[in-house]
C-alpha cells in the first residue's frame, strides 16, 4: 500500500509553479485579446467612431441610416436613353425615301415639269434596281431572258454618261447621281418592254412607239442633269449620248 501510495504522489506531481499569479492573469488576458475570445482594456480600447450630433439627441429616430435618397431628375435627365422610340426609322437609316422617289418619278413621267435639282441630285438607287428588274421582268414575260444584257448595258452607260457630264460640266457630277437619274429615267422603257407582251412592236407602229420612248426617257434624263449641274443651254448636248443609251434598250425590247 506505501508502494501505491507513492505511485499516486508520482503520478500527480507537477514541476508547474505559479510565481506571480497577477503576471499569470496578464498573461492570459492578453492571450484572450490577440485571439479575439476577449475584449482589450478599457484604457486600450480604440476611440469610438464619429456618432452624428442628431444621432445622438433624437433617440426616438426609427428610419433606415445611410440611406441615400433618389432623384428621378437625374435619371430624366441624363444624356443616355436606351427607347427605341428616340432610334430612327429602318428607312431612313437605309436612306429610302418614298416622298423622293415618288417626286422623281413624277418628274420623269412628265417630261415638261421643272426638276428640283436639290432632289435630284442625289445617289437614290432604289426606284433605278426596281425599274431595272421591273425591265427584266416584262421582257421575261415577253419571252427575252435579257437580266445580264439590261444590267451589264446600265452598267456601261452609266460609265460613259458620268464620263462625258464631269467633261462637260464645272461642278462634276458622281457615279451614283448619274446611275439614279439614268435609272429613274428607265421608267417610260418599261412601258415600251409591257406593250410587248401584248403585241409585235417589230412594225411601223411598233418603230414610232420606240422612237417617241427614246425621246421620252432622253428628253426625262438631259432637264434632270441640266438642272441638277447647272448646264443651262446644254440640254440637247446631254439629250444625244442619253438617246443613244435608250435606243440600246429599245432595240432589246422591240428585237
Amino acid at each position: 500500500m506505501s508502494n501505491l501510495g507513492q505511485f499516486d504522489c508520482d503520478f500527480y506531481q507537477s514541476n508547474y509553479t505559479i510565481d506571480n499569479p497577477e503576471q499569470s492573469s496578464e498573461d492570459s488576458n492578453t492571450y484572450a485579446y490577440v485571439y479575439g475570445s476577449r475584449k482589450p482594456p478599457a484604457s486600450e480600447q480604440p476611440p469610438p467612431a464619429f456618432v452624428p450630433a442628431e444621432m445622438l439627441t433624437s433617440s426616438g429616430y426609427e428610419g433606415q441610416y445611410f440611406q441615400p435618397a433618389s432623384n428621378p431628375d437625374y435619371y430624366s435627365q441624363s444624356s443616355y436613353t436606351d427607347s427605341f422610340e428616340e432610334e430612327p426609322p429602318l428607312l431612313e437609316e437605309l436612306g429610302i425615301n418614298f416622298d423622293h422617289i415618288w417626286q422623281k418619278t413624277l418628274t420623269v413621267l412628265n417630261p415638261l415639269k421643272p426638276a428640283d435639282g436639290s432632289i435630284m441630285n442625289e445617289t437614290d438607287l432604289t426606284g433605278p434596281i426596281l425599274f431595272c428588274i421591273a425591265l427584266g421582268a416584262t421582257l421575261l414575260l415577253a419571252g427575252k431572258v435579257q437580266f445580264g444584257y439590261v444590267y451589264g448595258m446600265s452598267a456601261i452607260g452609266c460609265l460613259g454618261i458620268h464620263t462625258l457630264l464631269n467633261l462637260m460640266s464645272s461642278s462634276g457630277a458622281s457615279y451614283g447621281c448619274v446611275a439614279s437619274v439614268l435609272g429613274y429615267c428607265l421608267l417610260p422603257m418599261v412601258i415600251l418592254s409591257s406593250c410587248a407582251i401584248f403585241f409585235s412592236l417589230q412594225g411601223t407602229f411598233g418603230t414610232v412607239l420606240a422612237l417617241f420612248i427614246i425621246g421620252w426617257c432622253s428628253l426625262s434624263a438631259s432637264k434632270i442633269f441640266s438642272s441638277a449641274l447647272g448646264m443651262e443651254g446644254q440640254q440637247l448636248l446631254i439629250a444625244y449620248p442619253c438617246g443613244l443609251l435608250y435606243g440600246l434598250f429599245a432595240l432589246l425590247t422591240v428585237f
